[in-house]
């Protein structure tokens, strides 16, 4: 018998057990990511995150497990629904809490139900997603929702959860040998316009580097916390991390955090925060106390590509929304997510709205593929 298990912290659950449930080393569902949140105060009801981790237990051994939370709120999520919300609230409904399967903060495509690459694994996402189901009617929750998954987890979604979809834009190795050969697959003006964004923050005299997490120091660490959160406060957005999680991905994650830093006479005035799995580099924040022309395209993107040639990763990819990637070699992708409400009424108002935004998410996919900064063979 498979039994389902809620925890209300991820500490409660066997460390080793949850990473061997991960068809891969995706860091941002690694048990040490999670727990960090929780532990250095980034997971918070008063900001709308309560962990609610679900785990299926075969007696006491654990065979497959999802990251979950009750939210108070949408923020953090990235598949924005706050219509959805306003539009059950002035029904006379509470659309809060509801319960999320996502990874918090994190617009990154990875597992969110983890069950292991064995012949099992289908039925047991199944499982994962039929035991939300439930837990979400029997608490009478207006809903529940699993962002940013993966192709191979949406066979585990029947029909009743509304199914949504949107683009990010990612870059591809194409086995390039240095930055010098990415350029040439490029069209003759894109190639111009990166080498002259380059050439200015050349002349600028900073010293760039890229440097492993569990190289920095705790006051550097301190240092590129403060840039992120002045960035993010300069552009009246809510800097969720805080400072003890920054350290932490120094101390816990190692080399699998990466940041560009930007130097002026060995002080970091700029940064920009990747994280890293064996095959792909994960943009996440950046943060500077100067104006440089062309400063955030070399080291959220141009430092993020030369790294993945030199360490031959397969992809790279740098973060939600940006339509000015595409000129900087990064290509359409399509995200999905799935969407459960519980009241069938609801659910089948907001299905036909979702036909109407997948068509015009269609349409835009395929205008993005229309204007490909590669040149044609």
């Amino acid at each position: 018998m498979i039994e389902a298990r809620f925890h209300d912290s991820i500490t409660s659950m066997p460390a080793t057990a949850w990473d061997a449930l991960r068809p891969d080393d995706n860091p941002f569902v690694s048990h040490a990511f999670l727990a960090a949140l929780e532990r250095t105060g980034c997971i918070r009801p008063d900001w709308g995150w309560q962990a609610h981790h679900l785990g299926l237990y075969e007696a006491d051994h654990l065979v497959a497990a999802a990251p979950l939370y009750l939210k108070g709120n949408s923020h953090g999520e990235f598949v924005f629904d706050w219509s959805w919300a306003s539009a059950w609230e002035r029904a006379g409904g509470d659309y809060y809490p509801k319960l999320l399967n996502a990874v918090p903060y994190s617009p990154v495509p990875g597992p969110r139900l983890l069950a292991g690459t064995g012949p099992e694994a289908a039925s047991l996402r199944q499982a994962l997603v039929s035991a939300m189901q439930t837990f979400a009617r029997r608490m009478k929750l207006s809903s529940v929702h699993a962002n940013f998954l993966r192709d191979e987890e949406l066979a585990a979604f029947d029909d009743s959860w509304l199914a949504r979809s949107d683009v990010q834009f990612h870059w591809r190795n194409q086995g390039y040998a240095d930055f010098a050969g990415f350029l040439d697959a490029l069209n003759h003006k894109k190639r111009k316009n990166i080498r002259q964004e380059r050439a200015h923050v050349a002349g600028a005299g900073l010293l760039i580097e890229m440097r492993r997490g569990n190289e920095l120091s705790p006051h550097e660490w301190r240092r590129v916390h403060a840039l992120y959160e002045s960035t993010f406060d300069a552009k009246g957005n809510h800097a969720a991390l805080t400072e003890a999680m920054f350290l932490a991905l120094g101390e816990t994650l190692g080399d699998s955090v990466q940041l560009a830093l930007a130097r002026q006479h060995g002080a970091i005035i700029a940064m920009a925060l990747f994280l890293q799995s064996h095959d792909t580099l994960y943009g996440r924040y950046w943060g500077a106390e100067v104006d440089i022309p062309g400063l955030h395209f070399e080291l959220c993107y141009y430092q993020g590509i030369e790294h993945a040639i030199r360490h031959g990763l397969q992809r790279f990819e740098p973060g939600a929304q940006g339509e000015h990637k595409l000129a900087r070699g990064f290509l359409p992708v399509r995200t999905h997510s799935r969407h459960y409400l519980v009241n069938e009424s609801f659910r089948h108002a907001v299905r036909e709205a979702l036909s109407r935004e997948a068509d015009a998410i269609h349409d835009y996919a395929e205008e993005l593929q229309a204007h490909s900064p590669y040149a044609r063979s």
